[in-house]
């Protein structure tokens, strides 16, 4: 039976007493070594969602549990030693004067003895592709770079739960592509979840699961093939489909028989093989 890490339960938040509910009323769960995407137009709730999963944020109403423990002021620092997270702008989460220092900062926080730091050190930075720049000065590091130091610093605390917030948005395409491999990768290894918002729609169709949000609420969930399914229905709340499933169409009304909805242009190239060797 999958063990629930994340639970949502009736929560709605607002950031002020006059101000508009940015959510309304959410449940969802997410599980173990589960990768769930969230997306959604700008002020649909997503971002929200993330600081209300590692307690910046707390609702007005409903709950949140994670690994078993209700999120509240008094229980952040256990629920932060569990949910990890990456933030659009690695500069924002800088603090020392070089690669190695800021890895070390969030250990030395939480009070870990030093041989177990450096050995935390070497292990994420080996797995972000970082090791050699351990005495490297962040700010000489290049986007791309930063970043994976900002993953590192993270995974230095052993989260069961990794957050992207919108963490690639600042890459070019080969830089996101790079970032999401390695995450990946690293998510296989750990048995991490990885909760990623987004509107990188390569990252989406790599997802176990997708949320999607509109003004508050959940609009719907399911996986990534379902979701790109309803192609008139995303769009008609203001979102993208992947190209590929564009394509797909344009191919069916010039009469090629396309039998599922591709994700990816691997997934076009087969199913157009397949059916054409056929015949």
């Amino acid at each position: 039976m999958k063990h629930k890490l994340v639970e949502f339960r009736n929560v709605s938040f607002r950031y002020g007493e006059n101000e508009p509910w940015v959510l309304k009323d959410c449940s969802f769960t997410i599980y173990d070594n589960e990768f769930l995407a969230i997306i959604g137009h700008n002020g649909s709730g997503k971002s929200t969602i993330a600081k209300l999963t590692n307690g910046l944020l707390f609702p007005q109403e409903g709950e949140i549990i994670i690994n078993g423990i209700a999120v509240t002021p008094d229980s952040i620092w256990d629920i932060r030693k569990d949910v990890g997270m990456v933030f659009q702008n690695p500069d924002n989460q800088f603090v020392g004067t070089t690669v190695q220092d800021d890895v070390a900062f969030g250990m030395e926080n939480r009070g870990i003895e030093r041989k177990e730091m450096v050995k935390r050190i070497e292990e994420t930075l080996s797995l972000v592709g970082m090791q050699d720049y351990r005495v490297t000065e962040p700010h000489r590091l290049s986007g791309g770079q930063k970043q994976r130091v900002a993953i590192a610093s993270v995974l230095a605390i052993s989260p069961k739960v990794l957050i992207l917030d919108e963490a690639t948005a600042m890459l070019d395409p080969k830089g996101r592509q790079e970032i999401m491999q390695t995450i990946t990768g690293i998510q296989s290894q750990k048995e991490l979840s990885l909760i990623t918002i987004t509107h990188d729609l390569q990252e989406v169709v790599q997802a176990d699961r997708v949320l999607v949000m509109n003004e508050g609420v959940i609009w719907e969930e399911a996986t990534p093939r379902e979701i790109f399914g309803q192609k008139e229905a995303i769009r008609a709340i203001g979102l993208d489909i992947p190209f590929v499933a564009t394509l797909a169409d344009e191919l069916k009304q010039l009469g090629l028989q396309i039998t599922k909805e591709p994700l990816n242009h691997e997934e076009l190239l087969e199913d157009l093989w397949t059916f054409y060797s056929k015949t």
